[in-house]
Formats: C-alpha cells, sequence, structure tokens
C-alpha cells in the first residue's frame, strides 16, 4: 500500500482535500489526520472490517478501546444510552475541546470499538482539519493515535509517516498539534463522574463546570486490566530506549540522573538526557544527547515538545533515556506526569 500524505491549511482546510480524505473513510479507508492533542488515525466507527484494519494497522491489542470523534452533543447521542447531565455541563464548558467522555454504549456502536465493554468514549475535537473532516464524512470517526501500539504519540505528521507508511491509505499534514498530550477522559456512565485519564484540561477547570453535581476523586480503579479508555495500560508511550524518571527535588534529582549517566556511559552505552531548558548546565561536561523539554516553568511548551523528545532518543540511537518529572503547579503538570510514567520503564524516588 502507498501512504498518500496530502498536505492542508490547520486553519482553512481545503474542501477538496477533505472530500477525498471523506471518500477513504466512507469505504473503509484509514486516514491520519491531525486533532489539537495528537495526531488521530481515523477510520469509520461504525465499519466493523475497517476497524479491525485499524487494530492490526496499529498492532493495537483488541482489549484497547477507541475514543469516537463526532461533530457535536447531537453527533454522540445516537452512539449513547443518554447524555446525563454531567456531559451536558462538560460539553458546554468545553466542547468542541480536548476532553473525552465515556458513556454507556448504545447498540449502534460495534464491539470491536469498546473492546466488548458496555460503554463508548467520545469527543468532539477543537482541530478545524479534524472538523471539517468529520463534517465531510458525515459519520462517527473513531481515532485512536496515529502510531505504532505503545509508541510515543505523533504530534507532526512526520511521526506518522514513521510508523504507519505503507500501512494506511492516508496522512492529512496539517503541521505540528497545538496541545501535544491527549485528551483528558472523564467516566460519566456511573453516579459520580471520575477522571479515568489526565490530558489537556485540569481537574480543576473540570470540578469548577460540575458545581453541583460532584467529581469522584477516588480515581480509576483497575484502569490497567481492563482499560475503560485508550491511554490506561502501565507501559504506553514509550520509546525503545529505556526510560528511567526521576522524582525528587530538583538538585538531588540532577545528581542522581548525573550519577546514573555516568554509569552507563562507563557500560559504553549512548545516553540521552530528557532536560528542562534550566538543566542543561547539569549535564554540560557530559558526553551524552540532551534533548530540550522547554522551560520547567512552561508547561505547555513540554506538552508540545514531550513526544517528539522521546522520538528523539530512537532517532538518535540511544540505549538509555533520563529524565525528571516537572515540579510545576499547572493543569497540564498531572497530564505531563502521567505520560513520563507510562514512558517510563523504571522509576526512582529521589529521598536523600
Amino acid at each position: 500500500m502507498t501512504t498518500e500524505l496530502l498536505r492542508v491549511d490547520p486553519v482553512h482546510p481545503d474542501s477538496d482535500a477533505m472530500a477525498r480524505a471523506a471518500a477513504c473513510l466512507r469505504r473503509g479507508g484509514l486516514v491520519a489526520f491531525p486533532t489539537e492533542t495528537v495526531y488521530g488515525l481515523g477510520v469509520h466507527a461504525l465499519d466493523r472490517a475497517a476497524v479491525a484494519r485499524l487494530f492490526e494497522a496499529k498492532q493495537r491489542p483488541a482489549h484497547d478501546p477507541l475514543i469516537v470523534h463526532v461533530a457535536g452533543l447531537e453527533g454522540a447521542a445516537d452512539l449513547v444510552e443518554s447524555i446525563p447531565a454531567a456531559a451536558r455541563a462538560l460539553a458546554d464548558r468545553f466542547w468542541p475541546g480536548p476532553l473525552t467522555f465515556v458513556l454507556r454504549r448504545s447498540q449502534r456502536v460495534p464491539d470491536e470499538v469498546t473492546a466488548g465493554l458496555d460503554t463508548v468514549a467520545v469527543r468532539v475535537p477543537a482541530h478545524p482539519v479534524a472538523r471539517a473532516l468529520i463534517e465531510a464524512a458525515g459519520l462517527p470517526v473513531a481515532a485512536p493515535s496515529a502510531n505504532l501500539f505503545s509508541r510515543p504519540s505523533p504530534t507532526t505528521a512526520a511521526h506518522v509517516l514513521a510508523d504507519l507508511d505503507g500501512r494506511i491509505e492516508m496522512i492529512l499534514d496539517g503541521g505540528p498539534t497545538p496541545v501535544g498530550v491527549e485528551s483528558t477522559v472523564i467516566d460519566l456512565s456511573e453516579t459520580r463522574p471520575v477522571i479515568l485519564r489526565p490530558g489537556a484540561i485540569g481537574a480543576d477547570a473540570i470540578r469548577h463546570a460540575l458545581v453541583g453535581l460532584g467529581l469522584d476523586e477516588s480515581g480509576p480503579e483497575n484502569a490497567a486490566s481492563r482499560p475503560r479508555s485508550p491511554g490506561l495500560l502501565s507501559k504506553h508511550y514509550a520509546p525503545r530506549a529505556a526510560v528511567t524518571v526521576y522524582e525528587g527535588s530538583r538538585s538531588r534529582t540532577l545528581l542522581a540522573m548525573r550519577a546514573e549517566a555516568e554509569t552507563q556511559l562507563g557500560l559504553g552505552r549512548r545516553v540521552a538526557v530528557l532536560a528542562y531548558t534550566e538543566d542543561h548546565a547539569s549535564f554540560v561536561d557530559l558526553p551524552v544527547l540532551t534533548l530540550d523539554l522547554g522551560a520547567e516553568t512552561d508547561p505547555p511548551a513540554i506538552a508540545r515538545a514531550l513526544y517528539a523528545v522521546l522520538r528523539q532518543c530512537d532517532e538518535a540511537g540511544a540505549d538509555v533515556a533520563l529524565a525528571r518529572m516537572p515540579a510545576t503547579r499547572h493543569e497540564l503538570t498531572p497530564a505531563i506526569a502521567d505520560r513520563l510514567r507510562r514512558a517510563a520503564a523504571r522509576l526512582v524516588a529521589v529521598t536523600s
């Protein structure tokens, strides 16, 4: 299969390109496209054979459910049993945008999309290309991240091409994605809403939108063993390099990272350091590959850079990669920490 790359204006996508991509979806094809979070791999959500092709192309396990993208709340109505008050309140505040709802599914949704669960994940994307594609296709679009399973999510068309060239029909290149980490996922299928996956919208903003309705703060149970949404497996978003993530005070984690870098270099291994801009000086005298995540005080920049930097580890042939958890208070910090934790082969808590 030859994968066609179509460059489109990210703000005003060409209608002819959208029509071609929509036609591809309607006939069971796989189309990668930008959302505000990461690039998604789209497929007709109600076409069982097409959904099966998507799982095969991504090498994705069948127990990992998909998010279905729709044009609006009314587009979700046919896919779910009902739309609770909490969903309407959150949709009024955050849709279109990077917030995914998990709701009780209707019988229209194939088991292949939901991994056999009685729920379905739905969202309304905000990116102009994603919206234009869904509207042109006139159908719900199931779209996980457009990468090989468990690899860092793609934030550029080049990332998609690196993983899926020859596996899918088309990529819509709308430039880099503006957020860089996936949507927040909230389960609205039970009595009290619970956040399953931190993402681009923080818990405080969700809590404020749910005044009078409540938010379950206990967190999801058994999320990795039977996930109700994508991105909940314990190992995810990982490069081939073995990632060690350090958590603790800045001074102590930097000392621990230096010591580990020196040990790994002594063993003849290629070492990459995922460094905040403020940390570069700590490694300047070591023969390591220092990759810039952006300033620690700028979590939006870190979110935009994170997956690209994880991919650069492999492009450079690094054997190991070292990073530390951000210590800032920002709505994106929990999402960044979550993605680092899931990418890690080893987590180190530095206490002394």
